[in-house]
């Protein structure tokens, strides 16, 4: 930014917002990022009270929703999370973020410690990663066996439609980041010490994992996409444009009442978030 000055006369002339933004351009600022970050949080709370109001008709005709966020790691699936989180009622929303399996979990079917997370009647449920870790994180560090993963494999799509036949809508979202994004992202977590918690001995193992899990995220997409049950991809870079992107689309599946007065746009912009398709590079 360079440096200036401006006087009192300065700002009493200027009488409009283009007319701001011209005179600071014209002092040099780069105002691009403010500019972005207040557009950002204007939109992100429209889109809140938008969700509320979702909730509320959620709520009342006992629907059943589970929201999964996957992603890489660093990808911004917390943050997004808690965005979505934020206001809602905290008696019928809440977020499930699941550690290791117990030793006796370990000894039983796979999906035994999600299915009793499943929303309640009326109530929306936001997985912080899922049952999905079978799927790339557990074969690539080598925490199951090849067995073991073709049988979560073979049975996800079974199992995803029988929650779809006992009416649970399930949307599935997956966060994904270029890899110097990503590197970047780690970078900032070992700088600061408001972050250096997020990391993890697997994080740091899989920075030199990106073709290995390439891997298996393709696999999972070709394996577990279904038309009931698709894989939605908010492929950026950007944080901000993830947060609003995802909920816009969370929003456009639904006809909720109140709806059609949103005071923004509630459809994803198509550049951004789409439905998994083969030719696609992750």
């Amino acid at each position: 930014m360079s440096n200036f000055t401006f006087s009192n006369a300065d700002i009493a002339g200027l009488e409009t917002k283009a007319q701001l933004l011209a005179y600071l351009s014209q002092k040099g600022v780069n105002i691009q990022k403010p500019l972005e970050r207040a557009f950002y949080k204007q939109e992100m709370e429209k889109l809140q009270i938008e969700l509320l109001k979702l909730q509320n008709w959620i709520l009342k005709h006992n629907m059943r929703v589970a929201v999964i966020f996957e992603g890489r790691d660093a990808a911004g699936k917390g943050g997004a999370i808690r965005r979505f989180r934020r206001y809602l009622n905290p008696r019928s929303a809440r977020v499930v973020a699941l550690g290791k399996p117990s030793d006796i979990e370990k000894g039983q079917w796979y999906f035994r410690r999600h299915v009793k997370e499943m929303p309640n009647p009326g109530e929306i449920v936001f997985f912080d990663r899922s049952w999905y870790n079978r799927a790339v994180v557990e074969p690539v560090m080598g925490f199951c066996s090849q067995r073991e993963y073709q049988l979560f494999i073979q049975q996800v799509p079974e199992f995803e439609h029988m929650l779809y036949e006992d009416g649970v809508r399930l949307v599935k979202f997956w966060f994904s980041i270029s890899r110097e994004e990503q590197e970047r992202r780690f970078i900032s977590r070992e700088i600061n010490p408001l972050k250096q918690w997020k990391i993890s001995p697997v994080d740091v193992k899989s920075r030199g994992l990106w073709k290995e899990y390439s891997h298996h995220i393709r696999e999972m997409f070709i394996r577990t996409h279904t038309d009931y049950s698709p894989w939605i991809i908010i492929k950026t870079d950007n944080k901000l444009e993830a947060r609003l992107e995802s909920l816009r689309y969370l929003l456009s599946l639904f006809d909720y009442e109140g709806k059609e007065e949103a005071a923004t746009i509630l459809y994803p912009d198509p550049n951004v978030v789409h439905r998994f398709y083969r030719s696609i590079i992750l």
